[in-house]
Formats: C-alpha cells, sequence, structure tokens
C-alpha cells in the first residue's frame, strides 16, 4: 500500500488506517507512508505526527506552497519519480485535497488500483476547490470507501459501479475516539482564564470568508459584539492571518498560532459551541455532541445536520441572531453517531482490502 498524505485532515484519516494495520494479525500487508509535504509547515506538521503517533513518513516529497496547481504538477512529477521504483497494489488517497487529486492520476498511469477514502462526498458547488478534486479523484477511483449513505447516492448518480463501494464509516471517528482521552490543557486555558463551556471555539478558512478584508472583519466584529461576552478562541489558519486588521481591538476574542491535535480537541470538547467553516470539525463536534455554527451555505457532511449537532448559519450576519438565540436559550439540538461512526472504519477498510488483493 502507499498511504498518501500531505495537509493535516489527510493526518487524521491515515492515522485510522495505520493503526488498523499495526493491529492486524498479519505480516502480509506492508505500506510506505508518502509525505506530499502539501502542508509546509514543519512545526505544526511534526505536532501532528507525535500527537497521533504516525511513523516517520518513508519520503516527503517536500511540494508545499505555490498556487494550487503549482503544487499539483509539483506532487505529480515527485510522486512519478517515486511510484517507479515503488509499485504498489494500492494506492490509498484520503479526502479532497491537491495531493488527493495530484496522486490518484499518477498512480492511475501505471496501472496502480486507487481507493479513495471518504468517496462520493459532495457540497455541490463547485467554486469550492475540493469540490473539483472530489469528482475529479472520483471520477478515476477503483475503489470508494464512504462514510455515509449520501456518499454511495452520489457516486451511483454519477456512474460509479455499486460494487466497488463499500460503506465503512469515518476514519476521522476511529481517530477521534481512540484520543478521547489524551487530550491535552493548551498553555492558553490557564493564561486566559478560560472555564469549561463559558467560550467558543472559531475556525474561519474558506477564501470566500477571509480573503476578503471586509467580510473577515465584519464576521469578528459581530462576533466580538454579540456572543454575551463569551471569551472567542481562535486558532488563526495562515491564511487567515495576513488578512487580520491587529490594529482593531476586539475584546473577546483571543487569537492564537493554530494548535496541535490533542490541544485543539480538548478546546472543543470544553467549549460551549464551535463556530466554523469547516467540514471535518463538523464531523468531531457531532461525535462530542458539541453545538456546532457553520458559516457556509452549504456542505458536503449532511449527517452532521442530520443525525448530529450541526447547522448551516450562511454567510449573512444580518441573519445570524435567530440561531445564537436559540443556542443562548439552550434550544440547540442533541447529536447522534451517523451510522458505522463507531471507531472501527480502519479495520473494516484494511479488511476488504485483504478481500479485493485475494480476489
Amino acid at each position: 500500500l502507499h498511504l498518501i498524505t500531505g495537509a493535516r485532515p489527510n493526518f487524521l484519516k491515515i492515522a485510522s488506517i495505520i493503526s488498523s494495520i499495526r493491529n492486524h494479525n498479519s505480516n502480509s500487508i506492508n505500506f510506505k507512508l508518502v509525505h506530499t509535504g502539501q502542508h509546509f509547515d514543519d512545526n505544526l506538521s511534526l505536532i501532528f505526527f507525535n500527537d497521533l503517533k504516525l511513523p516517520k513518513p518513508d519520503i516527503n516529497l517536500n511540494c508545499g506552497g505555490g498556487t494550487a496547481i503549482e503544487q499539483i504538477s509539483k506532487i505529480m512529477i515527485s510522486y512519478e519519480k517515486y511510484i517507479k521504483k515503488n509499485i504498489p497494489d494500492f494506492t490509498i488517497v484520503v479526502g479532497d485535497v491537491n495531493s488527493t487529486i495530484a496522486c490518484s492520476m499518477v498512480a492511475k498511469s501505471f496501472g496502480v488500483k486507487v481507493v479513495h477514502v471518504e468517496a462520493g462526498i459532495r457540497s455541490f458547488d463547485i467554486s469550492m476547490p475540493e469540490e473539483v478534486n472530489r469528482i475529479l479523484t472520483d471520477s478515476i477511483t477503483d475503489f470508494a470507501f464512504i462514510t455515509s449513505e449520501n456518499a454511495e447516492k452520489n457516486l451511483i448518480n454519477s456512474g460509479f459501479k455499486k460494487e466497488n463501494i463499500f460503506f465503512v464509516g469515518n476514519t476521522m471517528v476511529d481517530t477521534l475516539l481512540s484520543n478521547l482521552n489524551r487530550f491535552k490543557k493548551p498553555l492558553l486555558f490557564k493564561k486566559n482564564k478560560l472555564k469549561p463551556k463559558k467560550y467558543f471555539v472559531l475556525t474561519l478558512h474558506r477564501p470566500s470568508n477571509v480573503d476578503d478584508n471586509f467580510i473577515l472583519h465584519e464576521f469578528l466584529n459581530y462576533f466580538d459584539v454579540n456572543l454575551q461576552d463569551f471569551k472567542i478562541v481562535f486558532p488563526i489558519h495562515p491564511r487567515t492571518k495576513k488578512n487580520i486588521n491587529y490594529n482593531k481591538k476586539f475584546k473577546n476574542i483571543i487569537f492564537c498560532d493554530p494548535l496541535g491535535y490533542l490541544e485543539f480537541n480538548y478546546l472543543v470538547k470544553n467549549s460551549f459551541a464551535v463556530i466554523t467553516d469547516s467540514g471535518g470539525i463538523t464531523e468531531e463536534t457531532t461525535i462530542m455532541n458539541i453545538p456546532c455554527l457553520t458559516i457556509r451555505e452549504n456542505t458536503e457532511r449532511p449527517e452532521t445536520i442530520s443525525d448530529g449537532t450541526n447547522e448551516l448559519i450562511g454567510v449573512n450576519v444580518k441573519k445570524f441572531n435567530s440561531y445564537f438565540k436559540k443556542l443562548f436559550n439552550g434550544n440547540w439540538k442533541s447529536g447522534k453517531s451517523p451510522k458505522y461512526w463507531d471507531g472501527k472504519t480502519g479495520e473494516r477498510i484494511i479488511n476488504k482490502l485483504i478481500e479485493l488483493n485475494v480476489k
């Protein structure tokens, strides 16, 4: 197996698969961990590798930086050089980042079977780079491992063979459940005198929300003024950081650098609620039963709304009040775990891959 990782969400999904290989009573599974270097912040990547007990990558392609097209091109060229000398039975890609589509195309060109973990999810918003990556990857995937029944419908509607779709659950949930007892209180908790359930966690990184300085500050101003003086912990994504006006004083927002997995999820687990434009965080809040308000008009993870604690609140701050009123009045819905989000997804994936390889 080639396990492809490159961005922080990938680390969470790959960790479950590696753990399942380690736990499998067999010497018949060999893997190479291929790090594309898409997220090139060495310190933060290292924190995630340490937090998740990931092995050192067999190779780091060091393809960080540049535009999406530059990055995809660099990854393709570098992975081609590697795969020529290391042909696997399967290349496993996860999620929807640039590394996902780049390595899928290279693997196909060498006749290697592509396995897409988290296949079939759709926002139906083609302006999102991730949506393009999902559609393209699924179109050349041999075996689709899916997180929900919605994903199966999306794949079948696109012409994917039903017999090559396997409903296994969510590897991010595996990682979350296996680390619940390892969460670490970050230093900022004591420093800012935070108390459980008395603060929000905020994350923003989508281009449409953070690239325009006016839009970004409209969000921040609203949260700073309208959340009943609750503190708002805001780990700043590198994309967002350059657009923050630090001359503007926010009385309730606590800005901090991105956190490791164990520290960030400690904050989430103990928060009153999470405000985000991320997809993955909505899955984690669903499992931890933390209210989640998503600043988007669509989601590729509708089960976090139908089963979970997530609600789409849109991007118009004038419409936010009703959602926060419901939250502060104690009327937010409780969540339940969607089907197969039970911590055993990696195990299902490995068992199925062994079966497919025998065939």
